[in-house]
């Protein structure tokens, strides 16, 4: 008896699962595709229309090398598992969805970027196909017509999704220093698109809406002139920067370290407010004299070239400080300054408190022949210790990244008085080093640890842990509205403008 009440559900499963896919199939299968074509365009030669001889075409079409897709592999697996329905054109071209698609994008240019990437003007053309009886007059043409708009409309809708969420282009891919977490659209995120019921809600719902995004937007469309720029320039700089708001690496936590390297500046936002700030010295650049901007430039800038000393863009943890600092000098800048510093002036290293290691063994640097010393060898480690010379200063902020890069006080006062602060080897200087210690670890034992041991005068190194971590990200903006609503613009210290403009205006 149980053994038949197993087989009963068993069999009723079976069969309502076959049920299910029937239904499914049947609905894929468009049936009445041809009677709906001709009813909605009155042209006669879509009543001949029906699934089976449409799935013919639009496989050779989709697999056609000659019909190029940005995202083929999404789009072939959508359809291969889907039947070949050609749901775009049968549920959103009689009731003006597609049209609507069209309209945004032919306004892409209020985000700074070319309709033409969309293929506005040809998915409009194929559109109007449909309701002119003198454009389609055969079958083949028929199917051609279906095949050709569905793919076409799929594709620009995918990348319109993908620029309005993501960015044209992919930071990764341009910049040689770039380390900071950055989402980019999946298979998963792209499928979406398959299951838009209502057109204009959807391509309203994707529209950036950071308001540093739509002041410039509004910037862009007033046709707003930076300061000491042309309306040109101010174009340019504006579409720039409107792409980087797109890039999907912004911070999300409550609270956070951000540093702007163009702005030499550093922020501490708590619940989306600085709640302390700071001047910094950045890494130097490849273009510190402004020699180039984005009117005046050649081919061989478009590729991003970094100074050797350039800071990174990234996002991390700092997860500890420590306080009165050895600073164990990397060997480029031993070999490029240190050496030569020493030959120049024997007590150099002695007044500097450099320790010499050869061989891992402390040796007397005023014994050495520095001019004599080879610049590629490597043969000698140099360590500066604490105290108010160490080029460290007094603290330094450590977190985990791949550039060996952290923030740190700095003996050299005199910088923070320039204008142009890329001077540094790649790490962040800071102008209130103590003051970021205090915001971050707040009134107590700790920081009375640290300013105690800032103020030593025989400094020992001590490392302090900092908990919670907090969030620290490196950027690189060079263009912004303040809160009175006023366009702010900075140099591009490090030519980076310049490349990104180049491949967001390279996009097909």
């Amino acid at each position: 008896m149980l053994s038949d009440t197993k087989k009963l559900i068993k069999l009723t499963i079976i069969l309502l699962f076959a049920v299910a896919v029937t239904f499914q199939s049947c609905k894929k299968s468009r049936s009445d595709m041809g009677k709906v074509l001709y009813l909605k365009t009155q042209n006669i030669v879509f009543k001949e229309v029906t699934p089976e001889g449409f799935a013919k075409i639009f496989k050779k079409v989709l697999a056609s090398k000659k019909y190029k897709l940005n995202y083929p592999q999404v789009i072939r697996a959508y359809y291969n598992q889907n039947g070949y329905d050609p749901m775009f054109v049968m549920d959103h071209i009689f009731n003006s969805d597609l049209k609507a698609s069209v309209i945004y994008y032919q306004k892409a240019n209020e985000h700074g970027l070319d309709p033409e990437i969309f293929k506005a003007d040809e998915i409009a053309k194929l559109i109007n196909k449909f309701y002119n009886k003198n454009e389609i007059k055969t079958l083949d043409q028929a199917y051609h017509a279906i095949a050709e708009l569905e793919l076409l409309s799929v594709n620009s809708l995918i990348k319109y999704t993908n620029a309005m969420q993501y960015g044209i282009v992919n930071p990764k891919n341009i910049y040689a220093r770039y380390y900071m977490a950055t989402e980019r659209p999946d298979s998963a995120s792209m499928a979406k698109v398959f299951k838009i019921t209502d057109m204009k809600k959807y391509l309203d719902s994707i529209q950036p809406a950071n308001p540093q995004y739509l002041a410039l937007q509004k910037a862009l469309a007033s046709g707003a002139v930076a300061p000491g720029m042309s309306a040109e320039e101010t174009k340019r700089i504006i579409i720039t920067n409107l792409e980087r708001l797109r890039w999907k690496n912004k911070p999300t936590d409550k609270k956070y370290v951000i540093v702007n390297i163009p702005d030499f500046r550093l922020d501490v936002m708590d619940s989306g407010k600085s709640v302390l700030n700071m001047k910094v010295c950045v890494g130097q650049g490849r273009n510190m004299n402004h020699a180039k901007n984005l009117i005046n430039y050649v081919d061989t800038d478009k590729v991003d070239k970094p100074n050797p000393h350039s800071t990174p863009q990234l996002n991390s943890l700092i997860h500890s400080v420590d306080v009165n600092p050895v600073w164990n000098i990397p060997q480029s800048i031993a070999n490029k300054e240190i050496i030569q510093l020493a030959a120049e002036d024997r007590y150099y290293l002695g007044n500097k408190g450099i320790n010499v290691y050869k061989d891992g063994k402390l040796i007397e640097p005023e014994d050495v022949d520095w001019a004599s010393v080879s610049k590629t060898d490597n043969e000698y480690e140099f360590k500066q210790k604490p105290g108010d010379n160490n080029s460290l200063g007094k603290i330094k902020f450590l977190f985990n990244n791949k550039s060996s890069v952290y923030l740190h006080d700095t003996p050299a006062k005199e910088a923070f008085k320039k204008s142009m602060r890329a001077i540094s080897h790649g790490c962040v200087r800071l102008g209130n080093p103590q003051g970021l210690a205090l915001n971050l670890f707040g009134e107590g034992d700790k920081y009375n640890l640290i300013a105690k041991d800032m103020a030593a005068d025989n400094p020992e190194p001590t490392t302090i842990n900092l908990t919670p971590k907090v969030p620290v990200y490196i950027t690189y903006v060079t263009c912004w509205t303040d809160e009175n609503g006023t366009l702010q613009v900075r140099h591009d210290v490090y030519g980076l403008d310049i490349v990104l403009f180049n491949a967001v205006m390279s996009v097909k």
